[in-house]
């Protein structure tokens, strides 16, 4: 666990120290989140059973693509048929490699770049932001990768909503979409109005998400959204819950979230689109949660909206007059960090910490114990 507290802890120690000073300035960003890019994509198939499907379509794919035999009749074609742009990445990166680590590696760091970009553009204290990206995404990062990168492609759309150039943004969108279907919930973000609704208009809104959620109506969507549901992977992971099940992390996070958005509503400035646009993505995020309140996995959904509420809680802490929004702030992202780290180590899915340039695995791994599929990568990590 110290490992994973000093990455938080220097988030905060850098924070601390760009007060005033450097919170846009973006080398240390860069340094960080390189750091941390390096750090998620060395890791050996650390973070739960994700990577080991993605490490499997792969491997399929590449040693067919390598043959010259049909692509189409792979697993990743029958699973991940409508998400082009995806299967297009694991053909591409057949041509460069046949290994999975070189795979994942490749990818993870393409998500942390493209992070780093949306944080640039849409945040005002980068340190914090930071903190923030810690406590609601960080460990998302090593395992759901065709999510987050969908999430990440569809951030870059996020300027042109605000600029009203439709063509850009649906372009990007589709990109996203072609990654992993469940970023079409973006597409929305196009026609919200560039206003700020009154804080009733907000409320009733929220409650209303909050009753649909609760009636579970929108549970069948997780099955569009995520192509692969493999119910022997639901029936032997003990880490997911029962779909249904009142999720009370997703009410609490966005009860707290909309609380300090509507408290500090007056903070925000209707002659700026930009700003208003961030804050609107934010009350869609906490929507989302709430729609999806009963939902196994629905709050993935919410992602897409993620860097709404990083740069508007961001702008809130730099903003507000109430230092203790801040320290609160912090202190709520280090819990939800350690939340996760110690729900997620169930199964020692984080720690301890194992590059994949040491051959050999972790012992006990359960995930590795059910899913490894080939063990030549336990022999030779650098085997093909």
């Amino acid at each position: 666990m110290w490992l994973y507290l000093l990455i938080f802890l220097i988030a905060v120690s850098i924070y601390l120290a760009a007060r005033d000073e450097n919170e846009k300035n973006w080398v240390p960003l860069a340094i960080y989140l390189g750091g941390l890019g390096l750090f998620v994509a060395c890791a050996d198939m650390l973070g739960g059973y994700d990577r080991y499907i993605y490490g499997e379509v792969f491997d399929q794919m590449s040693l067919v693509t390598r043959a010259g035999g049909d692509v189409t009749q792979t697993a990743g074609y029958q699973l991940y048929h409508t998400e082009w742009l995806f299967l297009a990445f694991n053909q591409l990166m057949s041509f460069v490699t046949i290994n999975r680590y070189i795979f994942i590696f490749t990818l993870t760091l393409i998500i942390y770049t493209l992070l780093f970009f949306s944080i640039k553009q849409y945040c005002d204290d980068y340190p914090f932001a930071v903190i923030l990206f810690l406590g609601l995404w960080f460990f998302f990062t090593f395992t759901y990768l065709r999510q987050v990168t969908a999430a990440t492609i569809g951030w870059l759309a996020i300027r042109y909503a605000i600029e009203r150039k439709p063509i850009p943004f649906f372009a990007i969108v589709l990109l996203a979409y072609g990654f992993h279907n469940s970023a079409i919930v973006l597409a929305p973000l196009y026609f919200v109005p560039q206003k700020k609704f009154s804080q009733a208009f907000v409320l009733i809104g929220l409650v209303a998400c909050l009753a649909i959620g609760m009636s579970n109506i929108l549970g069948g969507l997780m099955g569009a959204a995520d192509a692969f549901t493999d119910a022997a992977r639901i029936e032997e992971n003990i880490n997911t819950l029962e779909e249904g099940t009142f999720r009370f992390a997703y009410f609490i996070e966005a009860v707290f979230f909309i609380s300090l958005i509507l408290w500090q509503y007056d903070l925000f400035n209707e002659g700026s689109p930009r700003q208003i646009t961030l804050m609107n993505m934010a009350i869609i995020f906490c929507a989302l949660l709430l729609l999806f309140v009963r939902s196994e996995n629905g709050g993935r959904m919410a992602w897409h909206y993620m860097i709404g509420i990083i740069a508007t809680i961001t702008y809130i802490a730099k903003e507000s007059e109430f230092t203790v929004i801040r320290s609160g702030i912090i202190i709520m992202c280090l819990f939800l960090f350690l939340r996760i780290f110690i729900s997620w180590q169930i199964f020692n899915n984080l720690y301890p910490y194992k590059t994949f340039f040491t051959n050999g695995y972790r012992s006990p791994d359960y995930t590795h114990e059910w899913y490894e599929y080939d063990s030549n990568y336990d022999r030779d990590k650098f085997y093909k």
